[in-house]
Order: C-alpha cells, then structure tokens, then sequence
C-alpha cells in the first residue's frame, strides 16, 4: 500500500528550479533512500514534503489525501516526523525534556487545563512522560534521559534526534543524513535502528551520503541530479546503473 506520492513535483527559487518535474512513491512499510550529488535537491524535497516550502506544481499525497499548503505542525500531526541535516535540538533543555517537546502534538489539554492542573491534564503528562521514555529507551538514550542535551556525544545527539521524532508517533519517519558525524560503530549501530524501526511499523524515507548505509538498510533507492530525478530502483540495480555511477557513485572517491 502506497504511504507517500510525490507526483510531477516542482519547486523554483527565482530562476533557479531546485526540484524539477519529480515524482516517486513510497510504500507503506518500507526504507527508501534518496540520494544525489549536493545541490541534487534532497533536501528542497524533504521541505516540499513536511511543509516549509510550498511547490509551484504538482502534488504530495499521504494516506490518501494532499498534503499541499499545509502547516508544518499539521503534517506533523498527520503523521510525518523528520530529522534534520544539522541538529536542531533544545541543547539547554535536558534530554526528557526535548523529547517531551515531540509529545505536544498528541496532546489534546488548553492552556486552561494546565492552569488549572486538570486531572485530565496531569494523566495526559504521565502518558506524554511514559511516551517520552519509551522513545528513549528504543534509541538506548533512557540512562541519560536527565543530561542536558548538549553534553551527549554528537552522535547520541542525532539518537536523540530520532527519538523525539518517535514522540510524535509518526507512520514515516524522514531522516536528513541520520549518519552524519558518525563513527563507523554508531553507523553499524544506525543501520539496526532504521530496521527496527521498519519493523515497528514506522515507514522510512533518508538522505544520506553514506553509500554503504544506504545500499544495506534501503529496499528501493531514488536518485535526483540538478533537482531531476535520474534513476529508481533496488539497490543492485541502482549501484550498476551508468547514469547513476556516472553522476554521483562514480565520483565518491574523488570526494
């Protein structure tokens, strides 16, 4: 069953199209990839997707309905998380506490009720806390869950990352180079993490540059070159295509 459609996307930043004419699918239950040259317009579609940018055309459509001029917190809602290239946590916030931030959108309590101190209320927070620490422990985070979010490593920061995501109980999960910054442990340790969350149910689309990441954890990988995209396909078939290897794999050592 199709989760996500992007059908004949486009999307132009004066006279510059960053994303131009593309269109893919992603199945319910599954780990896409999207990869490309820097510039190829990844991340532009990311933004297309959770609601920072608007297209100029095409459409986006998840579980059935468009999701095209929505609010960033309403696609959220809907069901769509996503991580970001370049941390965006709470770093003076503790670690509970960031992740708690993702719970919001489940939350159904005013402001009069937390006034107020509700009974309905302060359930809801113990079920937002229980939530919260459940993200954690998934991520292997629960024994810092008080630490300051600045003080974990960067890579557990990107875990942390992932698990507020997880807050928002999202049905696909979008991860902008999850593996950045990452040594090849923490990365071997990822790749277990993304199957997991495959197999909880939580669908997965990623950017990430990091070809042996992609080529073990995706099950269908879409490429995109100067915002078009080039080639689609399983990984094998993705590894051996000339166009693919002639504008990105073919040049990753020279990078």
């Amino acid at each position: 069953m199709t989760l996500l459609s992007l059908n004949r996307l486009t999307k132009s930043f004066g006279g510059l199209t960053a994303v131009n004419n593309v269109s893919f699918q992603v199945e319910g239950g599954s780990i896409v990839g999207l990869i490309g040259p820097n510039g190829a317009g990844k991340t532009t579609v990311f933004n297309l997707i959770t609601g920072i940018y608007r297209p100029n055309q095409g459409e986006i459509i998840f579980n059935d309905g468009s999701i095209v001029g929505q609010p960033t917190h309403r696609i959220v809602s809907l069901g769509i998380a996503r991580t970001f290239q370049t941390i965006r946590l709470f770093q003076n916030l503790s670690v509970l506490e960031n992740v708690l931030s993702g719970c919001h959108c489940r939350m159904k309590s005013g402001s009069l009720a937390a006034m107020l101190r509700l009974p309905s209320q302060k359930k809801e927070e113990r079920r937002a806390v229980e939530r919260a620490l459940g993200a954690l422990t998934f991520v292997g985070l629960e024994s810092q869950a008080e630490q300051l979010a600045r003080n974990l490593s960067y890579g557990n920061q990107r875990l942390l990352e992932i698990a507020r995501a997880l807050a928002t109980e999202p049905q696909l999960l979008i991860l902008d180079e999850p593996a950045g910054g990452m040594n090849e442990q923490e990365t071997g340790a990822l790749i277990t993490l993304i199957r997991r969350l495959r197999d909880r149910g939580i669908t997965v689309l990623l950017i990430e540059h990091d070809m042996s990441l992609v080529m073990r954890v995706c099950e269908r990988i879409v490429v995109l070159e100067y915002g078009a995209k080039i080639a689609e396909g399983e990984p094998a078939a993705i590894k051996a295509d000339p166009k693919v290897i002639e504008a990105y794999l073919g040049t990753e050592e020279n990078e």
